[in-house]
């Protein structure tokens, strides 16, 4: 991955934690209300899925890489 995909990717995933940082803080502030509850905690679901895939795609591409430069 060139170096400007990697900063945009990592960019991206610092973006989505924040986004499900501010969420969850949610929760816990003085806005909370049953009525929206359950639409935040789908945002937040989804955005862990997302979190969690990007990162897994990150994992195999520095696999990858550490592969091709073991030899």
């Amino acid at each position: 991955m060139p170096s400007n995909e990697h900063k945009t990717a990592k960019s991206s995933i610092n973006q989505k934690i924040e986004q499900l940082d501010r969420i969850v803080e949610w929760f816990y502030g003085d806005e909370f209300n049953l009525d929206e509850a359950l639409e935040h905690y789908q945002k937040a679901r989804d955005l862990s899925v997302e979190i969690n895939r990007n990162l897994a795609e990150l994992k195999n591409q520095v696999q990858v890489l550490a592969d091709f430069t073991k030899d």
